[in-house]
């Protein structure tokens, strides 16, 4: 059976114990270089794309032996694979602050999306598969909110990505996170509180609630710089904006924050004279190495706008 897609006729490909658990939409994006998530879906929902003769959803978790069903997909012109500009890529081979033959760290810029989608054509995972035309397999392991910075973890491998995701799941990978808020008291807190992903609108928003998922983060004061506290958060659970919200529930809301933010800490980053941006950043990871057993530790330095609101409010 065929493993090459095609853009004049049906390809079937029978996965490999390297794709076991991949979901679908995602086997797809990586094996139909160039083609736009959209088109994608759309032929997902349409039933083009079949797993083992049957229907299946963008969500399917494939297995070992499966056999998927590809059809011809054409590219346009309007829908080439993304220009990753000369000023981003340079921006990216900067930003690599870890490499072995398994995976990537780089230091996301804020304001990034990890991956296209909801208006965004082009985001981080797209511009690295763009600029490593080599790398077959390149995989998030984890988020970051689009104007967060910070940690990234990247796989070359998805054989290492399923060791890598296990080893996160078992809580064995520790995220730490600078922020800037205002209304801190004390030196730690814990917050938990469990959160909610709901639809306001058109918009996706987080929300305490006893109906969410459990939520643990603490919080621990690094710096007093008048009104505002620089704060580490370190990462118990791992949910959608689980800092932000757990910031304005505890009535520490960060600056620059426009979902979950203050009118106040909107002024005080203004007044400061930088460039608005949220202050959250990803600023470390630690973790045993799925594959050489060794603890791997990586420290993102802070992006020159979150330097730059530091140095003011140090004035």
């Amino acid at each position: 059976m065929s493993d090459t897609p095609a853009a004049d006729r049906v390809t079937f490909v029978t996965i490999d114990e390297g794709r076991d658990g991949q979901r679908l939409d995602n086997f797809l994006i990586t094996h139909l270089k160039g083609v736009p998530r959209s088109r994608i879906y759309r032929i997902i929902r349409s039933g083009e794309v079949r797993v083992n003769k049957k229907r299946a959803k963008q969500t399917t978790r494939l297995c070992t032996d499966d056999v998927v069903r590809v059809p011809p997909v054409r590219t346009s012109e309007s829908e080439a694979p993304p220009v990753v500009s000369d000023g981003l890529a340079e921006r990216l081979a900067r930003a690599l602050i870890y490499e072995d033959e398994r995976m990537f760290i780089f230091n996301k810029p804020a304001g990034l999306a990890v991956h296209g989608g909801s208006g965004v054509s082009l985001g981080l995972i797209e511009a690295l598969r763009v600029l490593y035309p080599h790398e077959a397999s390149l995989e998030l392991v984890h988020r970051l909110d689009r104007d967060t910075s910070g940690c990234i973890m990247v796989t070359r491998h998805r054989a290492f990505l399923r060791r890598l995701q296990k080893v996160m799941v078992q809580g064995g990978v520790e995220k730490r996170y600078w922020l800037l808020c205002q209304g801190f008291k004390g030196s730690e807190r814990r917050i938990e509180a469990p959160l909610l992903k709901m639809m306001q609108g058109n918009e996706r928003v987080v929300r305490v609630s006893r109906e969410g998922k459990a939520s643990v983060t603490d919080f621990r004061l690094l710096e007093r710089l008048g009104d505002v506290a620089l704060l580490e958060a370190t990462l118990g659970t791992g949910r959608t904006h689980q800092i932000r919200v757990h910031s304005q529930f505890g009535g520490f809301p960060l600056l620059g924050d426009d979902k979950y933010g203050s009118d106040r800490g909107d002024q005080r980053l203004q007044a400061l004279g930088g460039t608005r941006r949220l202050c959250l950043h990803a600023r470390s990871l630690t973790f045993k190495h799925p594959d050489s057993g060794k603890t791997v530790k990586v420290t993102a330095p802070l992006d020159q706008d979150f330097e730059t609101i530091l140095a003011a409010l140090r004035r």
